[in-house]
């Protein structure tokens, strides 16, 4: 009876918001893209009357040295900057105030994240905390609390925010979305709401020429996971299909073969925009129970999140495989590997067999290694949480389901 009424109300809650999703004023950024295009970066934040500005980065690209020529490229043109590169590969909330109090301090007008996913998300909620001193990390967690619980409420948005990722997978340059971690709950949490989206988007494949095989992994399959689950999802739309297919295709044709020879630009350009299409499609259609484990498994274990959801997709596509089974084929007909004349249960079940293919070709294990048996409870309930009512899945989940799914994981 209690999983009847949860299930009337997921259902009631996602027929409710597509909708109301599908006719958001969802922000664009400005795109700088192509071999190169950082370099432009400078004098496009000049063009903003901005003589001050704010990186955010991670000790992994410092190291990596791809943050120097944007830094010397900031200071011929005039501009100034403070530079916080403590951001961890989970962000936290420490991570955040960090960072606001150093912007805050040095007087900076604006933020350039460099790097994945985790100098994004950070770089974001840093923003949000610029902006609304008087609201906690913590209440910002869910939908839209930056809309609704800003104190005064008032028009607001991020400080000009300039994104540049250094990977080709988490699309947080297109997003609305950020991800933080509470190491004192072993949690992460999202915050949702169209003022994330970024004023400009740097999509330099120059940045990615040196990411090892198994990060150039991981990521791609971090952007396959956020196409696959906006496109089965319930709230997928025009766009959103479009979206999700182009970025479909450019996976399938590229990511293994970028994977063998990272030196391939053009290749590492097809991966840059795979990303960006795919972020494109989930921050307006939602994800799913892929990124609801894979959240958790990162909170709980600091499992990086695209290893995650690129170890937790095959089993969740093949838990909702029968519901999913017409989008997942109409996905594999979009992605190049079948034909109209294939049945849809033969393509759907293709589909995912190519993923395990990708996974397994690419060195991506089947299980965590980190997870253990005592915890998985504790997961699925967090996970459920999550998801429910907001994911718009096309198959529900119980808590009991949840445990099973994940104990297949177990190493």
């Amino acid at each position: 009876m209690l999983w009847t009424l949860e299930k009337a109300y997921c259902r009631g809650y996602h027929y409710f918001m597509k909708p109301a999703v599908a006719f958001l004023p969802f922000p664009e950024p400005e795109l700088l893209s192509g071999a190169g295009s950082v370099r432009k970066l400078p004098e496009n934040v000049k063009a903003k009357g901005i003589t001050n500005v704010f990186v955010v980065t991670d000790k992994g690209v410092v190291a990596a040295g791809l943050v120097q020529g944007l830094c010397k490229a900031l200071k011929q043109a005039g501009i100034s900057y403070t530079m916080y590169d403590d951001v961890q590969p989970n962000p936290t909330i420490q991570n955040v105030e960090d960072g606001r109090k150093l912007y805050v301090a040095n007087g900076c007008e604006g933020i350039i994240a460099v790097g994945g996913g985790s100098p994004m998300d950070c770089a974001k909620i840093i923003g949000a905390r610029v902006k609304n001193p008087g609201l906690s990390v913590r209440a910002m967690k869910g939908m839209f609390k930056l809309s609704v619980l800003k104190l005064p409420p008032i028009p607001w948005k991020l400080p000009p925010f300039f994104a540049v990722p250094t990977t080709a997978g988490t699309g947080s340059e297109t997003t609305v979305a950020a991800v933080i971690a509470d190491p004192s709950t072993h949690e992460k949490f999202a915050v949702v709401d169209l003022l994330l989206m970024p004023t400009v988007a740097v999509l330099d494949p120059e940045m990615t020429l040196g990411l090892p095989p198994h990060i150039t992994a991981a990521t791609g399959m971090d952007a396959l996971t956020h196409a696959v689950e906006a496109y089965i999802g319930l709230h997928a739309t025009k766009f959103t299909d479009e979206n999700a297919e182009k970025a479909t295709r450019l996976i399938f044709d590229n990511l293994e073969k970028v994977y063998a020879n990272g030196a391939d630009l053009e290749r590492r350009n097809n991966m840059a925009l795979a990303s960006f299409y795919a972020g494109a499609a989930f921050t307006r259609a939602s994800v799913g129970y892929v990124h609801a484990i894979a959240h958790n498994m990162g909170g709980m274990y600091g499992v990086p999140h695209g290893l995650a959801n690129a170890i937790i997709l095959p089993p969740v596509l093949e838990f909702c495989c029968a519901e999913a089974e017409s989008r997942l084929a109409q996905l594999a007909r979009a992605g190049g590997i079948g034909s109209a004349s294939d049945s849809d249960a033969t393509l759907s079940n293709r589909f995912i067999e190519k993923i395990k293919s990708m996974n397994h070709n690419m060195g991506i294990p089947t299980t965590i290694r980190e997870l253990k048996e005592s915890d998985i409870p504790l997961i699925a309930e967090r996970a459920i949480r999550e998801a429910h009512p907001v994911y718009p899945v096309p198959r529900l989940m119980t808590r009991e389901e949840c445990e099973e799914l994940i104990r297949t994981l177990l190493p």
